[in-house]
């Protein structure tokens, strides 16, 4: 982000004007710098001009799916925070959407309050995420938090957008075991909950990953009754 964007810039993209307005009005009363579009073209321009914080995406939109602006928004921006809006509830709906890159979801119609405290934890955790250590690096393993990258050595691994969380939650305490709550948290911060088993296989996906662009190390170790930990490799 450039010194003359302001920091705390929320972008809304969405059609529905009517809604667009409503909410721009009272996010700008938290003391944010808000803009609207109304399509997927307006929102990349407006992006372009001065990258924000935080983007508030709508999943339907009349020139391109919030899907396809999640995916090519998160490649360009990767410290860009997206939280996408859909009229649908669907849960699929929304595993997808934090699959392909977004930070949070939200189903329409929503409490206003309930947005606005979402969108503070979504800064704050931006915050905190600039405040830390750029890189975590275990042996030969490096986790870039600002690019959203992880590399055995030079090889760039290929993880989900939930995989890429579920790593950072762990390597953040390495020794200190996380109970699924805690990772259901970093997951989907807020009132919707994923199962239990939904994180097992997610954790089971990313130690296989981890096994196989790092041969003969085991990265995540299971602590029965507690949950899973990450095992610093020197």
């Amino acid at each position: 982000m450039t010194d003359t964007c302001p920091r705390s810039r929320v972008l809304i993209v969405d059609d529905d004007r009517e809604l667009a307005t409503m909410l721009a009005e009272r996010l700008s009363q938290e003391g944010w710098l808000v803009e609207a579009a109304h399509t997927g073209s307006e929102g990349s321009r407006a992006i372009s001009r001065c990258l924000p914080d935080v983007v508030l995406l709508d999943v339907m939109l009349p020139d391109a799916t919030g899907w396809d602006l999640c995916r090519r928004w998160r490649t360009q921006h990767p410290a860009l925070g997206l939280l996408m809006l859909t009229a649908r509830a669907d849960p699929m709906e929304r595993v997808l959407g934090l699959e392909i890159g977004a930070d949070d979801y939200l189903s329409k119609p929503f409490e206003l309050r309930e947005l606005v405290a979402r969108l503070r934890a979504l800064l704050r955790r931006q915050a905190s995420g600039r405040d830390d250590v750029a890189v975590l690096r275990y042996g030969s393993l490096s986790i870039d938090l600002l690019k959203r990258e992880v590399r055995a050595d030079t090889q760039a691994m290929a993880l989900t957008t939930t995989e890429f969380k579920l790593l950072v939650a762990l390597a953040r305490v390495p020794g200190r075991p996380l109970a699924r709550e805690e990772l259901n948290e970093a997951i989907q911060p807020g009132r919707y909950k994923p199962l239990d088993r939904t994180v097992d296989v997610q954790v089971a996906r990313l130690r296989r990953k981890l096994r196989a662009a790092t041969p003969g190390t085991d990265w995540i170790d299971t602590v029965r009754g507690e949950g899973y930990v990450f095992v610093a490799r020197g």
